[in-house]
């Protein structure tokens, strides 16, 4: 069973930065997709940044140029820099994980971004 635990969120104003960070376990296996998704209160969950494996990450239009989706495979860990944040910004932050058809959660981690 994969589990995946965020951290790194807070309260930041807005044009400051924050980095996510997020270590899935659980499996000896490299995990092929995995990508950070947000959802804001009376909102959908909506995929911010991510990426399968070996292929250039995909952004959310909302978040280009200023957030930075990473990882590094050998510790199947993601990572999300996020620079010049907005208010907009503000949202619970998930990491997901696709391995062999099954998918993981985190349980998320908050970042509120003030003006």
């Amino acid at each position: 069973q994969v589990q995946l635990v965020e951290s790194g969120g807070g309260l930041v104003q807005a044009g400051g930065s924050l980095r996510l960070s997020c270590v899935a376990s659980g499996t000896t296996v490299t995990i092929n997709t995995m990508a950070w998704y947000r959802q804001a209160p009376g909102n959908q969950r909506e995929l911010v940044a991510g990426s399968g494996w070996g292929g250039s990450a995909n952004y959310a239009d909302s978040v280009k140029g200023r957030f930075t989706f990473s990882r590094d495979a050998a510790k199947n860990t993601v990572y999300l820099q996020m620079n010049y944040l907005k208010p907009d910004d503000t949202a619970g932050y998930y990491c997901y994980a696709r391995l062999m058809g099954e998918t993981y959660w985190g349980q998320g981690t908050q970042v509120t971004v003030s003006s």
